[in-house]
């Protein structure tokens, strides 16, 4: 009965998105829609089969900034987080220049980027570094930040040391923080990795979104959108299923509260 109600939940997103694909198929086919406008969803899927090879190249180019720049991303953020929540005055003194960071656009930041360290891999994983740098951070500073003290000071009591506490406490009680800004950082992550690679890169999908948009191939530049957002689900559901390994208590509520 469980899976069956699990079954039914899950049925109205998929359903949408096949309607929605009939409809486009229905409407281009009947108003004749140039395809350098809109392509059809079948010429899309043709665009996508006969170039499937040179998008998973293309996607293994840009994936390399991906994971590297999310990984920059992660231990900065956590390095950080670690400090504000050890030193009260870093926090008060560095937290509202986290906050306005986010106001400077990437597209500004990017072309420095580019100018200081070339044309490279590096500039690219520093834009996915940077894109994906604040919600982990004010994730994990705002996780630290709700442990419960009474908690730490039993371990005190108890003549846990530094390591001991953040190891027993103050990690699991921010762990779920840290994951809800993975899952948001690992969205972002191969959005900014593809600006870097349209600002100047050799090869990579926003290279090839670039040429395919550039010779009025819309089909092809679909393709590539479609294989950015498998990508990104990808990256959700692999933080989503760390999430779910890492807090096994997190299972058991869950599962609790179903019943």
């Amino acid at each position: 009965m469980k899976k069956w109600t699990s079954i039914k939940d899950s049925l109205p997103a998929p359903l949408f998105i096949i309607l929605l694909i009939a409809a486009w198929e229905v409407i281009t086919a009947a108003l004749d829609v140039p395809a350098y406008i809109l392509p059809s969803p079948s010429a899309i899927a043709t665009a996508l089969n006969e170039n499937f090879f040179l998008l998973v190249e293309h996607s293994r180019i840009t994936m390399a900034a991906v994971l590297s720049g999310l990984l920059l991303a992660v231990i900065v953020a956590l390095l950080l987080a670690l400090a504000m929540d050890r030193w009260q005055l870093l926090k008060q003194a560095f937290y509202p220049i986290l906050v306005m960071s986010q106001a400077v656009p990437i597209f500004a930041l990017a072309p420095l980027l580019l100018i200081w360290f070339g044309a490279g891999l590096l500039p690219k994983v520093l834009i996915v570094a940077l894109v994906c740098f604040f919600p982990l951070a004010v994730n994990l500073v705002e996780g630290f930040s709700q442990v419960d003290p009474e908690a730490v000071d039993l371990m005190k009591t108890m003549q846990a040391d530094r390591w001991l506490i953040m190891r027993s406490v103050q990690f699991p009680s921010a762990m779920p923080y840290f994951f809800t800004g993975l899952k948001i950082a690992a969205t972002y992550s191969v959005m900014g990795a593809i600006i870097g690679e349209w600002l100047a890169a050799r090869a990579g999908l926003g290279i090839y979104m670039l040429r395919a948009m550039h010779s009025f191939r819309t089909s092809h530049l679909f393709a590539a959108i479609i294989v950015v957002i498998f990508l990104s689900l990808a990256l959700f559901k692999l933080v989503d299923l760390g999430g779910w390994l890492a807090m096994p208590w997190q299972r058991k509520t869950t599962e609790s509260l179903k019943e």
